[in-house]
């Protein structure tokens, strides 16, 4: 049986998981702390650096709750190594909908994989995730 994952936080000096060049501490960390992204492609790197870190509560808190799921737990071999924005549509501070096309790529012990989905975000007082576009 393999022991229990631990997932490691950043911290507020560190380059922020999300790939975007910034510190965490000026990125996602005041995300997943409750601030609310600016713009869905925002939302969309808070929460990938959510997986990377385990933060189970900000991914069930900026899931839309027509889409959201009653619980997650996330696979404890799963590693998250990168995140490339793909292209967005909308998703601006001005906007109501956006979407954020992107591929995560992970290692699952040997194996090595890529996850590429183009996803919807609304935005009413804050940015959400909806789900995957078709």
């Amino acid at each position: 049986m393999e022991p229990p994952r631990t997932f490691e936080t950043p911290s507020s000096g560190d380059r922020c998981p999300c790939g975007s060049g910034h510190v965490h501490g000026e990125c996602c960390g005041p995300l997943l702390a409750g601030g609310s992204a600016p713009t869905a492609v925002q939302l969309m790197r808070s929460r990938y650096t959510a997986f990377v870190v385990g933060d189970v509560a900000h991914l069930l808190a900026t899931w839309h709750p027509s889409t959201r799921p009653h619980a997650l737990e996330l696979e404890p071999r799963v590693r998250w190594r990168s995140l490339e924005i793909v292209r967005t549509e909308r998703g601006g501070p001005l906007d109501r909908e956006g979407i954020v096309e992107f591929a995560a790529r992970y290692t699952a012990g040997a194996e090595r994989g890529v996850q590429r989905e183009t996803s919807r975000f609304v935005r009413g007082d804050r940015w959400l995730y909806v789900g995957a576009v078709g």
